[in-house]
């Protein structure tokens, strides 16, 4: 019985896990990449989103690329039809 009601449990565990932040960028970088998603209106989709995540953060396109979709593994942003990403915490927080 231990077993069954401790499964479901080890599977989030390892879920929650998955999420890590890209290498080389620090909860400083995350908390400055938010607010810049925020800045554009919450969505990253092209280029003219993702520059100016870039130049507000100083990460690179390849870090902004690995943030978004450790937003997305951390259930803190969704991915759009269009290929894209939106954050959906902090100010971009659905209403």
């Amino acid at each position: 019985m231990s077993v069954r009601v401790f499964a479901p449990l080890a599977g989030i565990a390892l879920l929650s896990a998955c999420a890590v932040p890209p290498e080389g960028v620090t909860q400083v970088d995350l908390v400055a990449f938010d607010e810049a998603v925020a800045s554009i209106g919450c969505d990253l989709v092209g280029e003219s989103d993702y520059l100016p995540v870039e130049l507000q953060t100083g990460l690179t396109r390849e870090q902004v690329v690995q943030t978004a979709a450790f937003r997305v593994a951390a259930e803190e942003a969704v991915r759009l039809e269009n290929g894209g990403v939106r954050l959906i915490t902090g100010a971009c927080a659905p209403a």
